[in-house]
């Protein structure tokens, strides 16, 4: 897509569908400040994953050469032939999902576009998995970080979804609740090593039973509309030993 006269990130997210921190993530070279008329954006698809540190999930489109691709994320066309080893590069088909590796440089670039978060609270004896959690939706925008309202009152992170998205679980464990809760819909806990919780709130189609097991990636209940705002949202919520902690430091 081309940069138009007026446009800007969030005006392309809009017109696109595509939340703006997954257009931001697919676009890690692109400053959303100086944007040029006839500038080219990648808009990416629902097959495609941005994970903030990568690898990312790419779908091959007409033209496209490794070469290209390292160039518009920042990585070495030799990364991607060796994350792809099946994938040649003199054979590469329209429509073909390839792994992206990212430099370090680029991560840290990447990472830089997020929104600034509240300050974590300090919690001892997190897994050595930290930080690389998957997210609980596949294609998501941040519509409430976790941290404090203006009245003082911690608030859980809360994400806006598709319709029909299913929340899935950020890591293995036990599903300790799934049933319904008073003004928060059908609701999902997770519990997980190191005595962590996870939490999957105002969804109206519960997956999974009390005492199943589940993996990441598991599909755990279907988003629902949420009357307040009219987006479908997800209540995502962490916790450890019963109290709540800022999902940023477990996710990717």
């Amino acid at each position: 897509m081309s940069i138009q006269r007026g446009d800007t990130l969030g005006v392309l997210a809009k017109r696109t569908g595509v939340p703006l921190v997954r257009l931001k993530r697919f676009n890690p070279g692109v400053r959303a400040r100086h944007l040029e008329v006839g500038q080219r954006i990648l808009v990416p698809t629902r097959r495609e994953r941005a994970p903030s540190g990568g690898p990312y999930r790419y779908q091959i489109r007409p033209g496209d050469t490794y070469a290209g691709i390292a160039r518009h994320f920042g990585s070495r066309a030799s990364r991607l032939q060796t994350a792809n080893p099946s994938a040649s590069a003199n054979a590469l088909r329209v429509g073909q999902l390839i792994q992206v590796p990212l430099d370090a440089g680029t991560r840290a670039s990447t990472a830089s576009t997020r929104q600034p978060t509240a300050a974590p609270t300090r919690t001892p004896n997190l897994p050595s998995s930290a930080g690389r959690w998957p997210w609980p939706l596949d294609d998501y925008r941040v519509v409430r970080r976790y941290g404090k309202d203006d009245r003082g009152r911690l608030q859980p992170m809360l994400l806006a979804a598709q319709q029909g998205d299913e929340a899935q679980a950020v890591a293995s464990g036990e599903v300790s609740f799934a049933d319904t809760m008073r003004q928060l819909g059908q609701v999902v806990i997770v519990h997980h090593d190191n005595n962590l919780q996870s939490v999957y709130a105002l969804c109206d189609k519960v997956s999974v039973s009390t005492g199943q097991r589940v993996k990441p990636g598991d599909a755990l209940c279907r988003v629902a509309k949420n009357p307040d705002s009219e987006r479908f949202d997800l209540l995502f919520d962490m916790r450890r030993n019963g109290k709540p902690i800022d999902p940023g430091r477990l996710l990717k």
